[in-house]
C-alpha cells in the first residue's frame, strides 16, 4: 500500500510539474518566488495544488477523448467500432424480425405450432431487447435513424456521427433482409417480400404515416426515458424498449406492418425490389422520433 501510495504521489508531482511550468512554478527546484526573498505564496506548491492539477488534467484528457471518439473520423476513433455495432444490432433486429414474420405470411409452423401476429411482435422486441443488452456499451444500441436523429435533434447524440450511424443501420437491415431470403429461399422473397411493411388493403398513405407516427413516438419516447435519463434504472432499459417495440408492432402490424423504423422498412423493400409506400416508413418514423424526443427533453427531462 505504501509503495503503490508513493507512485501514486510521483505521478501526481509530475504532472503538477508540467501543468505549473508555464507560470514559472517547479516542483524540484525552489519557486520563483524564492528569488526574490520569499519562500511562500504563489510559487510554492503543495499536494492539493498536485491534487487539483491532477484533476485538471484528467478532465482535459476526456475531452480530448471525446474529440477523438464519436465526434472525429479518423480510422482510430471508436466511431468504427460503434457503426459496426449499429451494423450487426441491425442486422439481428432484422433478420430475427422478418424470419419470423414471412414463416407466418407462408403459415409455415415452428414446433408443431402456427405463428401469428403475436409471435411477430414478440420477435421484433425480444430481438431489440437483446441487441440494446449486447451492443448498447458499445454504440448506444439505436439500430434505428429514428431513435439516432431523435437524439441528435436535441444534443444528446453529436450530428458528426449521424451518417456513420444511419449508413450503418441501413446496411446492416439489407444483409438481415439477404438472410431471411436465404433462410426460406425464393418463396420468401417473391410471395412474403422478406417481410417489407406495406400499407394493409384498403388503408391510404396518410392513415399509414399517422399510425407510423404514433409507434414510433412511443419507442422513442421510452427509448429516451429509460436509456439517457439518470434517474431510470439502468437495467431495465433493454427490457423496457424491447416491450415498447413489440406493443409497436402488434398495434400497427394488421394496418402498416408496424416498421418503426425506416431501416427495418428499407432494408426487406431494397431487396424484395418493391418500393411502393417507401416514404412514409421514412418520413413516419423520424417525425415521430424527434417529436418524442423533443417532448421528453423540454417537459420532463433532469436539467
Amino acid at each position: 500500500m505504501d509503495r503503490d501510495r508513493e507512485i501514486r504521489e510521483e505521478q501526481l508531482r509530475r504532472e503538477a510539474e508540467a501543468s505549473r511550468t508555464a507560470s514559472g512554478r517547479s516542483v524540484d527546484g525552489p519557486p520563483l518566488a524564492d528569488r526574490r526573498g520569499g519562500t511562500e505564496g504563489a510559487g510554492h506548491i503543495t499536494r492539493d495544488d498536485m491534487r487539483r492539477a491532477a484533476k485538471e488534467g484528467l478532465i482535459e484528457r476526456e475531452e480530448e477523448l471525446k474529440g477523438d471518439g464519436l465526434y472525429g473520423s479518423s480510422t482510430n476513433d471508436p466511431i468504427l467500432p460503434a457503426a459496426l455495432a449499429e451494423l450487426v444490432g441491425t442486422f439481428i433486429l432484422v433478420f430475427g424480425g422478418t424470419a419470423v414474420a414471412v414463416g407466418a405470411i407462408l403459415n409455415l409452423p415452428t414446433a408443431g405450432a402456427a405463428y401469428d401476429s403475436l409471435a411477430v411482435a414478440l420477435a421484433f422486441g425480444l430481438a431489440l431487447a437483446a441487441v440494446a443488452a449486447a451492443i448498447g456499451h458499445v454504440s448506444g444500441g439505436h439500430v434505428n435513424p429514428a431513435v439516432t436523429l431523435g437524439l441528435a435533434s436535441t444534443g444528446k447524440f453529436p450530428w458528426k456521427s449521424v451518417p456513420y450511424y444511419l449508413g450503418a443501420q441501413l446496411v446492416g437491415a439489407v444483409l438481415g433482409a439477404v438472410g431471411t431470403w436465404l433462410a426460406f429461399g425464393g418463396p420468401g422473397r417473391v410471395e412474403a417480400k422478406l417481410a417489407a411493411t406495406y400499407p394493409a388493403q384498403g388503408v391510404g398513405d396518410l392513415q399509414a404515416f399517422l399510425l407510423e407516427v404514433l409507434i414510433t413516438f412511443i419507442l422513442v419516447f421510452v427509448v429516451i426515458s429509460v436509456a439517457t435519463d439518470d434517474r431510470a434504472p439502468a437495467p431495465i432499459a433493454p427490457i423496457a424498449v424491447g416491450f415498447a417495440l413489440a406493443i409497436g408492432v402488434f398495434i400497427a402490424g394488421p394496418v402498416t406492418g408496424g416498421a418503426v423504423n425506416p431501416a427495418r422498412a428499407l432494408g426487406p423493400m431494397l431487396v424484395a425490389g418493391d418500393l411502393t409506400s417507401f416514404w412514409l416508413y421514412i418520413l413516419g418514423p423520424i417525425i415521430g422520433g424527434v417529436l418524442a424526443a423533443f417532448l421528453y427533453d423540454r417537459t420532463m427531462a433532469q436539467n
